[in-house]
């Protein structure tokens, strides 16, 4: 058995961990992943060489570099895949409750920022649904139904520049800016108990001070939502609110390829 580290420079939220789950998934020689996101590694507890697990890392293009790869005697197989499912099953019910409000909020407030950040949530209900399948699906119909989510997510992006193109051109009224900040606070606090409830499976010393020190980008989002909806009150506009809204629509985009390399 062996023990090889990898450096993962851009790995820094629960999201890209389970990115990486998926993509090594159908390697049979892995016998067990261990994440440290605080510090950015991965320890990859497996036989035969490394030379499979780092290009099927290195296709993310997260920046992997080998650190170490050692020979272990003793090793034992950790199985927690009913927590894990338990888990996964906690966090996809939070974000596809929290992409629904925002979705129905956003249209009913004109705010292109809700509607950007409830396809976000749904981004990420995509990747923890995939990660169930993960579990214990097969690999084929894990990659089959990533394209599939892939592409209806990249759809949803161009529709939603689409909308933002044809409100900076002069339609669509100024967003309510009190239902911006109100559910974007709600939304807020489900990704925190997100992050809460995946760091606390982790190990709890790393995992829990890493929680403390990196963001999701949810979570940025949701900042970004209540300051544009801070500044539509003061300036009566609705510019910021489509700025925000198009800089989302171009995170969802870019999770939307990342989700379509999975699949091949």
């Amino acid at each position: 058995m062996q023990k090889t580290t990898f450096k993962i420079s851009k790995m820094d939220c629960p999201s890209e961990e389970q990115l990486i789950r998926m993509k090594l998934d159908g390697l049979s020689n892995i016998k067990m992943l261990e994440f440290d996101i605080a510090n950015r590694l991965l320890h990859v507890f497996h036989t035969n060489n490394n030379d499979a697990i780092f290009k099927q890392l290195d296709e993310l293009k997260f920046d992997t570099a080998l650190v170490s790869s050692v020979s272990v005697k003793d090793f034992k197989l950790v199985d927690n895949l009913a927590n894990e499912r338990k888990l996964l099953w906690q966090v996809l019910a939070i974000n596809f409750f929290f992409f629904v409000l925002e979705l129905l909020t956003g249209f009913v407030s004109n705010s292109m920022g809700l509607v950007a950040d409830s396809l976000d949530m749904f981004a990420d209900s995509i990747v923890y649904g995939l990660a169930l399948f993960a579990v214990g699906g097969t690999v084929f119909l894990k990659k089959n139904i990533a394209k599939a989510s892939g592409y209806f997510q990249l759809v949803l992006a161009v529709l939603g520049f689409t909308e933002v193109i044809r409100r900076f051109l002069g339609f669509g009224e100024i967003p309510n800016f009190q239902t911006m900040i109100y559910i974007s606070i709600l939304a807020l606090i489900g990704n925190a108990t997100c992050l809460y409830l995946l760091q606390k499976s982790k190990n709890k010393d790393a995992h829990m001070q890493a929680s403390m020190i990196f963001t999701s980008n949810d979570v940025i989002v949701n900042f970004g939502v209540i300051v544009a909806g801070g500044l539509v009150y003061f300036t009566n506009s609705k510019l910021p609110d489509l700025v925000v809204g198009t800089l989302v629509f171009i995170l969802v985009g870019i999770g939307a390829f990342k989700i379509l390399k999975l699949s091949k």
